[in-house]
């Protein structure tokens, strides 16, 4: 889509450096992220891995790549500790909630689609369900077993001295990635892990295959070299996922690839990290059973496309400190943009009837024009303002590793040029929110108005007391329509003077 001879420069954690995107099949970009594990909600933290994730695939289809995005379900094989200590979280889940692993898997998966698709996140090319892949797993572990594994009676281990350099990606040497590896009787070496874990003697798993290693369930590492692998192939282009997997989770599997392959260079070629979510306890965690859902900022008022925000707002790669202040300042600003191209399309009746673009990108050889934005024939002037220096200025921040903070700064920029032609403001816009997600040439300020769970009013008495309060102002008579306002207030309504809808939900931080 993207004219830009700028090429797509990206952060690679396998070198720490910033480098030139070449894909491993010409035209194409295969992008493999690592997905939830279903055992419970996922907190706020977890879902901006997949904003960052999301917002890389539509950068790939603006520049014309043809996307191929995989993203995997665990619903086995995960164990409490990442570092191959403690029960599977599924099994654990189950026995704590009395339900079936499987009813606890597809419980949560739905929850977190639901909050996919509040977020407005693409659907990938492909969903890898974990236990859709165990005989691929087996046979895999089969393949590499002889050279590179040994067994221990608690399960098949990968011994790590057998491949070149493991724990390069953690810079486990310097940066103590190794020590969180717990020590497990028999081992070789500190950090090598189970490729398939044993269902103890005397016990029965709810999830447990038959393999050359007795009854038992795969390692959760093995299943994401195993679903990319056969989905996308070696090589593939990107691998993402959140920093804590850079420590031991993705070295793993990097291990893995190079035992699978033979050759060191194996996998992904572009290693891609978000960092963490920060609260004012810490980094977001489930661990504490205390966390926050995307479904709580909805019930305070917050229109989940706000938090969209919050997260482009940061770098991927740096941390993001959440605070429903600064979640509020970014449902204003998400606010101010909605109403700008709401006020473009009031001044202009021609653009009433655009369309937001969809979830899907256009075709390589696409561009944004007027008439798949307007549905008529019009055309615009040729290299305005908005159309070269706008899309420009926010190319280069995208191409420039996701500077996506940047990049949002230039929406604003176009809808602030009152002398360019509404229909390039326009038509820029939707270009650039295709890539951003943000629904804006959809969405509408009445949209955004999302009343909190705990609100004492209704709706249709705050209508009702909205016009009370214009009568009084229309008879002069203040100090009625300031009581009025001050009694909306107290219960929760923001009353806006100006403001084409009279009012808004006014939220406590």
């Amino acid at each position: 889509m993207s004219q830009s001879p700028s090429p797509l420069r990206l952060f690679n954690s396998l070198t720490r450096e910033i480098q030139d995107f070449e894909p491993v099949h010409e035209g194409e970009a295969r992008v493999y992220t690592c997905g939830p594990t279903v055992y419970n909600y996922q907190h706020i933290g977890n879902m901006r891995a997949y904003v960052f994730a999301d917002t890389l695939g539509r950068v790939l289809s603006y520049k014309g790549f043809k996307l191929k995005h995989v993203i995997n379900i665990t619903d086995v094989g995960h164990l409490t500790s990442d570092a191959d200590a403690g029960d599977d979280k599924m099994e654990k889940a189950a026995g704590a909630l009395g339900k079936s692993a499987r009813e606890i898997a597809d419980f949560y998966t739905q929850a977190y689609w639901e909050d996919i698709d509040r977020l407005n996140i693409r659907q990938p090319a492909k969903w890898t369900i974990a236990t859709d892949y165990v005989d691929q797993m087996i046979a895999f572990a089969e393949g590499i077993a002889d050279k590179h594994c040994y067994e221990l009676e608690s399960g098949l281990y990968f011994d790590t001295s057998t491949v070149a350099d493991y724990g390069r990606l953690a810079r486990a040497s310097t940066e103590d990635g190794q020590s969180r590896i717990d020590p497990v009787p028999g081992k070789r070496q500190p950090q090598d892990f189970a490729i398939w874990r044993k269902t103890p003697l005397g016990e029965t798993r709810q999830m447990e295959w038959d393999s050359p290693w007795g009854k038992g369930a795969p390692g959760w590492h093995l299943e994401c070299s195993v679903m990319s692998g056969a989905e996308l192939g070696f090589q593939f282009d990107i691998h993402t996922g959140g920093i804590d997997h850079r420590e031991i989770h993705h070295p793993c599997e990097i291990a893995q690839n190079q035992a699978h392959c033979g050759v060191t260079d194996s996998g992904a070629q572009i290693w891609m990290h978000n960092n963490f979510l920060i609260d004012r306890a810490g980094k977001m965690s489930k661990s504490s059973g205390d966390f926050l859902r995307l479904q709580a900022l909805i019930d305070k008022g917050f229109h989940p496309l706000a938090y969209r925000l919050m997260c482009l707002q940061a770098h991927y790669r740096s941390e993001l400190e959440f605070s429903l202040e600064g979640l509020q300042a970014a449902f204003v600003r998400l606010k101010r943009m909605v109403m700008g191209v709401e006020a473009l399309k009031a001044r202009h009746a021609e653009l009433v009837s655009a369309s937001m673009p969809p979830k899907e990108m256009p075709s390589p050889t696409e561009t944004w024009t007027l008439k798949q934005v307007q549905g008529d024939g019009h055309s615009s002037a040729v290299g305005s303002t908005i159309r070269v220096v706008g899309t420009m200025q926010f190319e280069e921040a995208l191409f420039e590793d996701l500077n996506t903070p940047e990049a949002v700064t230039s929406v604003e920029w176009a809808l602030s040029l009152k002398n360019e032609s509404p229909e390039a403001r326009f038509e820029t816009i939707a270009k650039m929110d295709s890539v951003l997600g943000l629904n804006l040439l959809s969405l509408t300020r009445a949209d955004l108005r999302i009343r909190p769970k705990a609100a004492v009013i209704t709706e249709a008495e705050i209508e009702t007391a909205l016009a009370a309060r214009k009568e009084a102002r229309a008879a002069k008579n203040f100090a009625c329509s300031d009581a009025i306002r001050d009694d909306l207030i107290a219960k929760g309504v923001e009353v806006m003077d100006g403001d084409p809808l009279g009012w808004d939900w006014r939220i406590d931080v």
